[in-house]
């Protein structure tokens, strides 16, 4: 078998070098020379094939409709736009003991299908299956980091409906002589599995690192390369999981599947709602519940807000669960069109549950459980909120009103404080305390 031919190519102008070197020569910059296989041929994979590569119209390429494949994990196939198709590439990242593995062995084991391990051995990933309760013959267990014997392992007959590569910067290849995690091994292994999954209709699940800020590991380019790229979320000792999608080629980017973790795995949660409302207090000032919009779903969630006496010369303001200048935004508005003097108060907001709150539907909720807790107004149990505050204290519309008020009645709930009956933050106020 020839050798394959390599070189560092810089990243940003694209310069070549035989060696590694820790500055591109050209623009200066550093550690951006990353080893790349070079191609010793011209000839596609279409030309390979005996095919001519001409340019077609729309209505000339051939389709069929795909059915997609549930997966029997019904969160599972929200995020993905509905379930599995032929060639589907994953990219499943998350924070370090967040789930990953256990999440996606129970898919391997529902769907069937080879789960690949290059940081567990045969025997680690057993006792996780036990513990699991795993048992059905349908899963097949492979202990390599090869890329290439295990693209071989696809190109054989068998009954893998998915594959499952955990993880993608565990895995190597020998035509670069760089160590596993490296820019162009992760680059340019997710490459050739790409190409395999294509050429297979075989859909592959890749599990990736994320780093110290939040980011997937390795090179950018790996997102764009697949077609879907889900986050695992939650907080680490808590026991709610949220799979939320940032890249779907095949679906919404909106959506999130809800799961708990237990000491059985991961378990679907098909009623967000009340699971984030179990354990409200009722009757305390500064708690309000927001109707929230997830992707297709709509959730609802507890808004909790504390105002305290500050003893520091610049007030604290803490946000966990929406964004930090959303709230000072809110506090502002609060100061200029109602009055209060927040300037010497420290204030704390959080969404109960762990769900991170990222459209400004809750803007309102927020508000509302500010003066709440400044005003010490325990609220009616029976009250919802939602809508986004502008500048000018005004409540502005947002989407999909009709779902939400259709399942804060589902839940029981009567006074709807929402941009269709009220139009400033005044009016809200007044009709919280009617």
């Amino acid at each position: 078998m020839p050798k394959v031919l390599t070189k560092f190519i810089c990243q940003q102008c694209g310069a070549e070098s035989p060696k590694w070197l820790g500055r591109c020569p050209e623009c200066g910059e550093w550690n951006s020379l990353v080893e790349t296989v070079i191609p010793t041929t011209r000839k596609g994979i279409m030309m390979e094939k005996g095919e001519s590569l001409i340019p077609q119209k729309l209505s000339q390429i051939k389709f069929s409709s795909l059915d997609r494949m549930k997966t029997g994990m019904p969160e599972f196939d929200r995020v993905l736009g509905g379930g599995l198709i032929p060639g589907l590439i994953v990219l499943v990242a998350g924070e370090p003991g967040i789930g990953k593995s256990t999440l996606m062995l129970q898919l391997a084991e529902k769907v069937g299908g080879l789960y690949v391990s290059g940081e567990e051995s045969l025997q680690q990933i057993k006792i996780r299956a036990e513990r699991l309760g795993i048992k059905k013959e349908n899963l097949f267990f492979l202990n390599e980091t090869d890329v290439d014997l295990i693209n071989e392992t696809f190109s054989e007959d068998n009954e893998f409906k998915m594959v499952v590569i955990d993880s993608i910067q565990t895995l190597t290849t020998q035509d670069l002589t760089g160590s596993a995690g490296a820019v162009g091994q992760v680059r340019e292994c997710a490459a050739r599995l790409v190409r395999m999954a294509k050429k297979k209709g075989l859909p592959i699940f890749l599990v990736g690192h994320v780093t110290k800020e939040g980011a997937v590991a390795g090179p950018k380019i790996l997102e764009h390369m697949v077609d879907t790229v889900l986050y695992l979320e939650g907080e680490k000792f808590g026991s709610f999981r949220l799979l939320r999608t940032t890249k779907n080629r095949f679906g919404a980017t909106d959506e999130v599947g809800v799961f708990e973790m237990t000491d059985k795995g991961m378990v679907v949660i098909e009623n967000p709602s009340k699971i984030f409302l179990s354990q409200r207090q009722k009757g305390v000032p500064g708690s309000i519940i927001v109707a929230t919009m997830e992707g297709t779903r709509p959730v609802l969630v507890e808004i909790q807000a504390l105002v305290t006496q500050t003893q520091l010369a610049i007030p604290r303001r803490i946000a966990s669960g929406i964004d930090y200048n959303r709230l000072q935004l809110t506090c502002a508005v609060l100061a200029k069109r109602l009055g209060l003097p927040l300037g010497s108060f420290d204030i704390f907001v959080n969404v109960a549950g762990g769900l991170r709150i990222e459209e400004p539907a809750a803007d309102l909720g927020v508000a509302l459980a500010i003066f709440s807790s400044f005003k010490n107004l325990s609220l009616d149990n029976k009250t919802i909120v939602f809508g986004e505050l502008g500048l000018l204290g005004e409540i502005r519309n947002v989407s999909q009103t009709s779902q939400r008020i259709k399942e804060a009645k589902r839940l029981g709930f009567t006074k709807i404080i929402s941009p269709d009956k009220y139009s400033s933050i005044n009016q809200a106020v007044k009709a919280l305390k009617e």
